[in-house]
C-alpha cells in the first residue's frame, strides 16, 4: 500500500507536558483508521500537526510525500473536522458549507444536499443558536462531501444522537466504497466504529501502541474464565493485561492467539474462553501500558 502520511519520531512538549513522544507511523491510501485512545493521549495533537494546524517540537510529517505547512496544493487535499470547530457566530449552516465549498476541490453538492435532509440540518439558523447535535451535523456533512483524499473526523459526532450517528457510518461506508479515500476517525464509541475501520492506530500517554489491522486487532487477545488454580496455570509464561478475581474465580485477558490444541487443553481444563471485542482490547491495553509506564501528561481517563 502508498503511504499517504509518514510520520517520523514526532515530539511535541507544552512546557512541561510531552503531548507527543517520538511518535513514528505511515497512514496507508484509502483505508479507514480508527485513531484511538484516552483523552489526552494525544490524537487532537497529532492531528492537529498533520494538517499543519500546530507545530511539532522535533521529528517529521510529510503528506503526499511534502511538508504540510503553508503548503496550499497539500492542505487542500485534506479535511480536518473536529467536535470543537469554530464558526463566525453570525453565520449559518448555508454560510459554512458554501465557503467549504470554494475551498475543496473535489467538493460534491448532491452529497452535501441530501446530507443534509438526512440530517435535518436547519440551513438558516445562525451557528450560535444550533444545538450541539446540528453543529456536529454541519461538521459531518463537511467532512462528507469535500471528499477530500485525506479527512479527519477528531469526534465530531459526539452531539449526535444514536441515529444520526448510525446515519453518519451508514453514509460514510457507502460513499467510501464508491469515492474511496483515506479516513481517520478518532473516537471514544469504538463499539460502534469497529466495524467501519480497517485499520487501529492507538496512542497512548503520546506513544503509539498499536498499529495493526482491526481483524489482527482481534485476534491479539483472548479472555479465560475458571478456578483461579487452573487458569494461573494455563497463562503462566503469557502476558496478562487484565486480571479480576472473585473468589475461586478467575478471569483474565491475555495476549496471544492459541492453536486449535490450547483451546483443547483449556475446555478441558474446564475453562472459558471468549474473544475480546476491540473496546475490551483497547482499554486493557491502555490500562496495562500504563502500569508499565509513569504517566507523562496529564488527562481525564474516560473512555
Amino acid at each position: 500500500m502508498t503511504a499517504v502520511i509518514e510520520v517520523r519520531n514526532l515530539t511535541k512538549r507544552y512546557k512541561d507536558k510531552l503531548a507527543l513522544d517520538d511518535v513514528s507511523f505511515d497512514i496507508e491510501q484509502d483505508t479507514i483508521y480508527g485513531f484511538l485512545g484516552r483523552n489526552g493521549a494525544g490524537k487532537t495533537t497529532a492531528m492537529s500537526i498533520l494538517t499543519a494546524q500546530n507545530f511539532a517540537t522535533s521529528g517529521s510529517v510529510r503528506v503526499f510525500g511534502e511538508e504540510p505547512y503553508e503548503n496550499a496544493h497539500v492542505l487542500s487535499r485534506m479535511c480536518f473536522v473536529r467536535e470543537s470547530q469554530k464558526y463566525p457566530d453570525d453565520s449559518n449552516a448555508r454560510h459554512a458549507l458554501a465557503a467549504a465549498r470554494l475551498f475543496f476541490p473535489r467538493w460534491d453538492q448532491d452529497l452535501a444536499d441530501r446530507l443534509v435532509d438526512d440530517f435535518q440540518l436547519p440551513m438558516k439558523t445562525t451557528i450560535k443558536k444550533l444545538s450541539r447535535g446540528q453543529l456536529s451535523a454541519v461538521g459531518v456533512i463537511i467532512g462528507l462531501a469535500s471528499r477530500a483524499e485525506i479527512t479527519f473526523f477528531d469526534e465530531p459526532y459526539l452531539g449526535l444522537d444514536a441515529v444520526a450517528r448510525q446515519i453518519f457510518y451508514d453514509r460514510l461506508l457507502a460513499d467510501y466504497s464508491e469515492h474511496p479515500r483515506t479516513v481517520l476517525l478518532s473516537s471514544h464509541l469504538i463499539d460502534e466504529v469497529s466495524n467501519l475501520i480497517e485499520r487501529v492506530l492507538v496512542i497512548d500517554q503520546g506513544r503509539i501502541i498499536m498499529d495493526t489491522t482491526t481483524d489482527e486487532a482481534r485476534e491479539r487477545a483472548t479472555n479465560l474464565v475458571g478456578d483461579s488454580a487452573a487458569v494461573e496455570s494455563f497463562i503462566r509464561g503469557r502476558e496478562v493485561i487484565h486480571r479480576e478475581s472473585l473468589g475461586r474465580v478467575t478471569s483474565v485477558t491475555f495476549l496471544g492467539a492459541l492453536s486449535a490444541a490450547e483451546r483443547s487443553e483449556a475446555r478441558a481444563a474446564g475453562l472459558d474462553l471468549a474473544p475480546v471485542s476491540l473496546q475490551q482490547l483497547i482499554v486493557r491495553s491502555t490500562q496495562h501500558a500504563r502500569a508499565d509506564q509513569p504517566a507523562s501528561i496529564e488527562e481525564e481517563v474516560t473512555l
